[in-house]
This record gives structure tokens, sequence and C-alpha cells, in this order.
């Protein structure tokens, strides 16, 4: 059988990171899309190649259309068709409340988070309808129902709208075979809290979670693999929470 070719967005670090490593051990072939650091995008996919499957990787700004339809033109003229979608990148903007936050900041957010997830499971849903079946994993997070109060209700809110794309998409699809599930991890030790002002954050955070401790990344890669393969077959529009109890 034809391994399953799978687009993974933000794919050089974190989530996205243990997401490829995930899923070529698990037999996939992956299109990995970076934003900006090269050398993190070539290691996981030698890492990717390591495990005897193949990995193309793709500067890809994914709030561009141009820039969205040219990642999925070369997986599918280089891997082959595109059978599965990891939308993970994403951006959180710096820490802080909602009052004292740029407009320049809250567009970007909106533009990677919202934007970019619909641009990329546009051209999926267009791909997958073709063949008949697939599958897409959108990440969102905790804060969609948590709201993030002081820290960044911006980024929840587009996570709250990744949650209601799933669950509209899962249904408009359905008829195509097409499955669109969710992943909303709790906090999980990657450099994203660094990024955003904070990197002790996921120490802070432990102490608020049922199991006294954060996420790894590799944890979240295990629920998306799930929600890929056949054992998940029977499973659409769900919001998947991998959060420790938060």
């Amino acid at each position: 059988m034809a391994r399953p070719v799978t687009v993974v967005t933000g794919g050089s670090r974190g989530i996205g990171a243990a997401t490829c490593v995930r899923l070529a051990a698990d037999g996939h072939d992956l299109a990995l899309g970076y934003v900006s650091d090269v050398a993190a995008a070539e290691e996981v996919a030698r890492a990717v190649r390591a495990a005897g499957r193949s990995c193309v990787a793709v500067r890809v700004d994914t709030s561009d259309e141009a820039e969205v339809e040219r990642l999925f033109d070369i997986a599918a003229a280089e891997i082959g068709t595109v059978t599965g979608l990891v939308n993970n990148a994403g951006v959180t903007g710096p820490l802080g409340r909602l009052a004292d936050a740029r407009t320049e900041d809250l567009r970007r957010v909106v533009d990677v988070n919202l934007l970019g997830c619909l641009l990329c499971c546009r051209r999926a849903a267009r791909d997958m309808a073709a063949s008949g079946s697939g599958a897409i994993v959108n990440i969102s997070s905790v804060a969609a129902t948590l709201g993030a109060p002081g820290e960044y209700v911006h980024y929840a809110a587009t996570k709250a709208a990744v949650d209601a794309l799933t669950v509209g998409l899962a249904r408009e699809l359905g008829p195509q075979g097409i499955r669109v599930n969710a992943v909303a991890p709790g906090t999980v030790n990657t450099g994203i809290h660094a990024a955003m002002g904070d990197p002790d954050r996921p120490a802070k955070v432990a102490a608020m979670t049922p199991l006294r401790r954060s996420g790894e990344p590799a944890e979240i890669a295990g629920a998306v693999s799930w929600l890929l393969s056949d054992d998940a077959s029977f499973t659409t529009g769900t919001v998947l929470r991998v959060s420790g109890g938060r």
C-alpha cells in the first residue's frame, strides 16, 4: 500500500518537530513547512529520512496564500498525493494584557493562527476531495476554553476559532471521506514560552495542572498520529484535550 503523505506546518521546532519524527516512525512521508530556521528544519528532515521516510522541507508563511499553494504543490510533486495535514504553525505574540497589545501583533496572531489554518485546510480539502479520503489535524490549545486572561487572550480567541473550524469542517467534509479533528495541548515544554517573554512559564503552570507537570512535545505528537491513523477512522469533529487535566 502507498504510504501516507502528510504536510506538517511549523515542523522545525517544538510540537511540530516531534510530530514529524513520530509520523515518520509511523510510516508517513512528510512535507515539512517552516518559516525561517533552515538549519532546524533540515535537522528534523534528516531525522525523518533516517527513519526511512521521504521528507521535503519547504519555507512557508502560512498566512500567505501563494506560499501555502506552493507548499502543497511541492509536496505533491516531490512526494505524492497529500493524504494528511497537521496545522501546527502558530504564534502567540508577546505575553501581556490585551489593553497593552500592539495592533501589528494582534494582526500577526490572527493571520498565522486562523487565516493560515483556513488557507491550509482549504487547499487540503480540495486535494483530498479529489482522492476521496484524507485526514486533517488542527493544533488548538486549552487556551481556547480557559481564555488566557492577562497572558494572551488574542491567541486564545484564535484557538477558539480553530475549534469551531474543526467542528464545522468535519461536518462539511465528512460525506467526502475526509476527517477533521484537533488536538488541544496544555502547557508544553517548547521554545514558544521564551519567544513570548516568559521562559519559566511551564514550571509555573505545572503547579496548577492536576498531573503537576508540563507536557512534552512527544506526548502531543502521539495524539496527532493517532488521529491521522486508521485507528481513528470513526473519529471526526473532535477536539482532543491533551493537557494533564487542565
